[in-house]
């Protein structure tokens, strides 16, 4: 038997089928028919194709019943779940509580002791993988548990705002710069990340004693352009930090500057606040416990990632000139600061409510 007459149209249309299907089985297919048009005999397509002479009658009978849609699998909806849609939820919610508030002896679940307290309360029998999967499916998923500081300034959401709205709407009169210390800059071999030859890793030394002391690096970013100013000191006391505002009041003269800060006490001398009144400097501090809030802070760990991580300076000189080079890159490509955590549930009104 063969297949019935084919059309120049259709035999391309097969052609093209057998060459680019991604279905095994419509390419599989195809090649039957076209094989059955070139009057092969169904004893020797089955031989080429590795399959039975029954399988190979049906296809060329289907294709002359109903054309080219018999050349698509039709998909079984497979096995019935073994976990309803109530069950599905009850497992999950089992998941995201911790054992011992269920009465179990341990602080966290495993795969294997989820599923044997599933199976002795009768709740569900699954293979491990089965829970796996199910657990993605209802968004959970192993995390590592994370601090949390709750901020204590009674005045949290007006500083908040209040620093926010300086990111949202920038001053006319004046540019806002945020400033913070980064340090201490020890002498160490700093763990870090690359590119390496499989089980090749880069080593560094292991260091017990460190006497070369520490210094800082006292930096502002200028939200206006996205550049860093910078100074390194070997103390951060006010008198250092008076430096740099000195530094930026003669950068940009004529200008008001909004300085955010956090409540570091040099901060906040008397000496440092007063200067700041009378060179028309305002100090933005930012609430207890919340140094997130200071757009510098993203900055400073981008610095860590790029110029210290994986590094072993033998020397303070040659370490800051590592960390000013780096700045130097970042300036030449720097922008404006601009939409600060546009979607941050700190944006929502019921955020302080919440925090916790």
């Amino acid at each position: 038997m063969f297949v019935r007459e084919v059309t120049p149209d259709e035999g391309r249309r097969l052609q093209k089928i057998t060459k680019t299907s991604k279905q095994p089985i419509r390419m599989r297919r195809a090649i039957v028919v076209m094989a059955s048009a070139h009057r092969q005999p169904v004893p020797a397509i089955a031989r080429l194709m590795q399959v039975s002479e029954a399988y190979v009658r049906q296809v060329i009978h289907d294709f002359n019943e109903r054309g080219f849609d018999a050349l698509d699998p039709k998909w079984s909806a497979g096995r019935p779940s073994k976990v309803d849609r109530a069950t599905r939820e009850r497992i999950a919610c089992i998941a995201r509580c911790c054992p011992r508030d269920l009465g179990w002896p341990f602080s966290a679940w495993s795969l294997s002791k989820l599923r044997e307290v599933l199976a002795t309360n009768n709740i569900a029998e699954i293979s491990r993988e089965t829970l796996r999967k199910l657990l993605k499916a209802e968004g959970v998923s192993w995390q590592a548990v994370k601090t949390w500081k709750a901020g204590t300034d009674p005045e949290f959401a007006t500083k908040m705002d209040r620093i926010l709205d300086l990111y949202d709407h920038r001053p006319a009169d004046g540019r806002v710069v945020c400033v913070d210390e980064f340090g201490p800059l020890n002498l160490q071999p700093r763990a870090g990340r690359g590119w390496f030859p499989r089980r090749k890793p880069r080593r560094l030394r292991a260091t017990y004693h460190r006497t070369q002391g520490v210094r800082h690096l006292l930096g502002a970013l200028d939200l206006a352009t996205g550049k860093i100013h910078y100074r390194i000191r070997d103390r951060k006391r006010w008198q250092e930090f008076l430096g740099l505002l000195k530094s930026l009041r003669a950068r940009w003269p004529g200008e008001r500057l909004y300085v955010i800060a956090d409540n570091f006490s040099p901060h906040k001398r008397a000496e440092v606040r007063d200067w700041a009144a009378d060179h028309d400097v305002e100090l933005v501090f930012l609430p207890t416990y919340s140094s997130w809030l200071n757009w510098i802070e993203s900055e400073f760990a981008a610095l860590r990632y790029f110029a210290l991580n994986g590094t072993d300076h033998r020397s303070h000189g040659e370490q800051d000139a590592a960390i000013g080079a780096y700045i130097r890159w970042y300036n030449q490509h720097a922008r404006p600061k601009r939409d600060f955590a546009v979607n941050s549930k700190i944006r929502r009104p019921d955020y302080l409510p919440k925090v916790a």
